[in-house]
């Protein structure tokens, strides 16, 4: 059945309204060649027949929930507690998105604030902002806040070749024109020592990911003096659950501390919505884009929470907007903070810890691999380097169609010096025999 909202008495009525004697007089504007019927479109399906085309179309794809997987680059597979979905589709959060009016919004708000709080102290940062859209922007983000904060005298960032490619790729394109002008990058072979090399009175910002893209930990001690001596300021690119484990970003000096929160109870789905997370020194708070809730008290003694610092409307002036994020995140904000309260402290550095052990496991048992090498001269979190001896992309077609295992991901997209080269990802929800499985499945497809 086709749903038609009008009857034949209401659009002659409409027609009227306006002064146009048929539906076809609407269309004037649009050349005859077209026009519907010349239009070469399917014919209509009834709500079963869609529902059905739909379901098609979606299980062509490859779940992360159906097959072993062991692809990261930035978007991974944790598990979810069931209580995070329980929670955050119930009605009132659901449907109240954005909280245009705080005293309408409380609850709302509250949630935005504990996840704030509970962002600021897995970074180890005084303050937070309510979220971004995703771990890149909030990258782009960080590079706007160091710039103003240079009053126009400071225009260069320098970023490590091991930060996400796309977390990269969306700074440059965000700054494009502005006399941004981003350094340290391009030759994908800048060690550190080169990078801090590169620090001068012109450096507005300094940007390395822990632990990298590579899922390698640096040594990043001693970073932020020089960073800081230089007069630039230092940001750093995190994976939250390894914070569960790993010292802070706040403790190794960072100002701004950036990154995707996908992996805090938000599933896959394909690529989003995600959520960016930005937290800094207080210092620098009233300069944060986007979002802030703080707490206060209302006329009557009682507890209340406001949006503070930065309105809505300071970040839409057209051109004299210091960002163009006006909205944030919430619904996602609100799985994190609800993913955080459950798993606590300890649950989280579990769950950081058997992605640590997983992973290692796994890279032993493919370095013993006849035709593999892995790459373990940096310590690594829950991601590492496989040197293959044939392309990736033929290792990872092989891989699904004789095995039905997703593999890691192909270093040559971003890196072309970086060929036969795949980055595999291992979480708490890769169980023990399915890494013996994916093990078995490479030496396989290896001969």
């Amino acid at each position: 059945m086709t749903y038609i909202p009008h009857t034949d008495a209401d659009r002659e009525a409409m027609l009227a309204k306006i002064g146009v004697d048929s539906l076809d007089r609407l269309f004037d504007t649009i050349p005859a060649e077209h026009r519907f019927p010349v239009l070469d479109v399917p014919r209509p399906m009834s709500e079963m027949e869609v529902r059905w085309e739909l379901e098609a179309l979606a299980n062509a794809n490859a779940a992360a929930h159906e097959f072993p997987m062991f692809l990261g680059a930035g978007a991974y597979n944790h598990y979810i507690p069931s209580i995070v979905n329980h929670i955050l589709l119930r009605s009132e959060f659901y449907t109240a998105y954005t909280p245009y009016q705080p005293e309408m919004s409380q609850g709302t708000l509250q949630a935005i604030f504990e996840w704030q709080s509970m962002l600021s102290v897995l970074t180890g940062m005084d303050a937070a902002n309510a979220s971004h859209y995703d771990g890149a922007t909030s990258l782009a983000e960080a590079v706007t806040m160091a710039i103003a904060q240079g009053r126009g005298k400071r225009h260069k960032v320098i970023v490590s070749p091991n930060v996400h490619p796309q977390y990269r790729a969306v700074a440059r394109t965000y700054h494009q024109g502005t006399g941004t002008k981003f350094v340290g990058d391009k030759s994908g072979q800048a060690t550190l020592e080169d990078l801090t090399d590169m620090l001068d009175e012109g450096t507005a910002l300094f940007v390395v990911q822990y632990p990298n893209f590579f899922g390698q930990i640096e040594d990043f001690n001693g970073l932020a003096r020089k960073v800081h001596d230089a007069g630039a300021l230092l940001c750093i690119v995190v994976d939250p659950i390894a914070l569960g484990l790993l010292k802070s970003p706040g403790e190794l000096g960072a100002d701004i501390v950036v990154g995707e929160g996908q992996s805090l109870g938000i599933p896959l789905s394909f690529g989003g919505p995600y959520l960016g997370f930005f937290a800094t020194k207080n210092e620098f708070v009233r300069k944060i884009a986007g979002r802030i809730v703080g707490e206060t008290v209302d006329a009557r003694g009682c507890k209340a929470y406001v949006m503070t610092l930065r309105p809505r409307e300071q970040d839409i002036r057209r051109e004299k907007a210091s960002s163009n994020i006006c909205t944030n995140q919430g619904l996602m904000a609100l799985a994190a903070s609800i993913y955080l309260a459950v798993m606590g402290k300890h649950g989280l550095r579990r769950v950081a810890e058997l992605c640590y052990h997983k992973a290692h496991y796994a890279a032993q048992r493919i370095a013993d691999l006849p035709g593999y090498g892995v790459q373990m001269k940096l310590p690594f979190f829950k991601e590492f380097i496989v040197t293959c001896s044939r392309p990736v992309s033929e290792i990872n077609a092989m891989l699904f169609e004789d095995h039905h295992i997703i593999g890691g991901y192909d270093l040559s997209k971003d890196y072309p010096d970086r060929a036969g080269q795949m980055l595999v990802a291992v979480t708490e929800t890769n169980p023990r025999a399915e890494i013996d499985d994916f093990v078995r499945a490479l030496s396989l497809v290896a001969m």
